[in-house]
């Protein structure tokens, strides 16, 4: 203490002195809680490993026993028999009658973490969640959740009021009938990310409900997303809610919900090789299904590889059918410097320039009250904002119904 000081500037100081002590102190009591609650919640995600194989590009996937898997944390699927297998595939055709069903393999490097190794049987590939995931979340408890409403609502009379959370589309649809699935086969890009709390995806949507806080939605296809990943890697991944993201779902097996039956496709891992502008091009198919004996919703990749399911009992609209179906592309939008984001949608080119340029849906089906597969009818577009990112239908041919989608985002007519 200055010697030179009065006692009411002693005093002063000496409070002074007092505030910043308790100041870091509860700065030091705040750290050592958040890194109390890291370590809790990957004790929880991180379930205890059969083998571990280390990913080309970083990743740690974790071969779990199917039965210690994230899902089982669920109150309501302590005492819940795995069904390994949906009962019919969409076609009408019970599952293990179906040449459809039959084993196939995989290509050899769809996903990076192939090249080093595969899970055995009886146990799935689950991507390890690291400490700086975590960190990178605005809470622990947020983490591989979605913030925000990020469903677009074309039936919105003010479609501007979608751009109030910074999420943009551009998306096909139907919607007026009951759904009970939906295929597509998706082209796969590497779309640049302008800010590391964006994303860039492209999927399907099964919704059912209003687009008030029931919203229930499941939804599944590829996204590069830093905030998530930590990386710009493009990557497989699914997601649910059945409240509108308020509570409850997740980003793959972040939380508990999806019950994961295959070894050889691990969500959130890198998808791999990917198209290139004017070069060659690489899509994956992709089938969500209501099985019509059990109610579960059923996802499969490719020619007969089925991933797992959600179980019906997780929503309320959707453990009867689905009332809409969209699929395309969503960025979200934080409009850095006040200026629309440069975050691309798909390839970053608009629909126009076609093949080997521009972005695809191809051969879109929905499944049908009969369990059968058929072309949408009435099908419908929609975008916020054309140019920035647009959409463009066209059906015939091997392609079946398609559209072309994306866009660059910021551009001379994109500000």
């Amino acid at each position: 203490m200055p010697p030179h000081f009065t006692a009411s500037r002693r005093a002063a100081w000496l409070l002074a002195v007092a505030m910043v002590s308790l100041s870091c102190t509860e700065a030091a009591a705040a750290v050592t809680t958040r890194r109390a609650e890291v370590q809790r919640h990957l004790k929880k995600l991180n379930k205890q490993a059969v083998k571990s194989i280390k990913s080309p590009d970083g990743d740690i996937i974790d071969c779990v026993h199917i039965s210690k898997q994230p899902a089982f944390d669920h109150p309501l699927l302590k005492n819940h028999t795995v069904q390994m297998r949906p009962t019919f595939h969409p076609e009408g055709r019970l599952f293990y009658e179906s040449k459809f069903a039959s084993k196939r393999k995989l290509p050899l490097q769809f996903q990076l973490w192939h090249k080093n190794g595969r899970c055995p049987e009886n146990t799935i590939p689950i991507r390890r969640t690291k400490k700086d995931d975590l960190l990178r979340a605005n809470s622990v408890e947020n983490y591989g959740r979605k913030q925000h409403r990020s469903t677009a609502n074309p039936l919105s009379a003010e479609p501007d009021l979608l751009n109030d959370n910074g999420h943009q589309h551009a998306i096909a649809y139907v919607e007026g009938d009951a759904y009970y699935g939906a295929k597509a086969t998706i082209n796969v890009w590497e779309p640049r990310i302008a800010q590391g709390n964006e994303f860039s995806l492209s999927q399907i949507w099964i919704l059912g409900g209003s687009f008030g806080e029931d919203l229930n939605s499941i939804e599944a296809g590829w996204q590069v997303s830093p905030d998530l990943y930590g990386d710009d890697n493009t990557r497989l991944f699914t997601y649910w809610t059945s409240d509108s993201y308020r509570a409850t779902g997740c980003y793959n097996l972040l939380c508990s919900g999806f019950i994961q039956t295959n070894s050889e496709i691990a969500m959130g891992a890198t998808i791999y090789p990917i198209s290139r502008y004017e070069g060659s091009q690489y899509d994956i198919s992709i089938l969500v299904w209501k099985d019509p004996t059990e109610g579960h919703w059923w996802m499969q990749f490719g020619n007969g590889h089925v991933l797992g399911y959600w179980p019906s009992f997780l929503f309320s609209y959707l453990a009867d059918g689905a009332s809409m179906i969209e699929w395309g592309g969503e960025v979200v939008n934080s409009e850095p410097g006040g200026a629309h984001t440069s975050t691309a949608m798909g390839s970053g080119h608009f629909p126009g320039e076609g093949f080997r340029k521009s972005s695809y849906f191809r051969n879109i089906q929905i499944v049908d009250e009969s369990n059968t597969l058929r072309d949408p009818t009435d099908i419908a577009t929609f975008t916020e904002q054309p140019s920035c990112y647009d959409v463009q239908t066209s059906n015939g041919g091997q392609w079946g119904y398609y559209f072309y989608y994306g866009g660059p985002g910021r551009n001379s007519n994109c500000s």
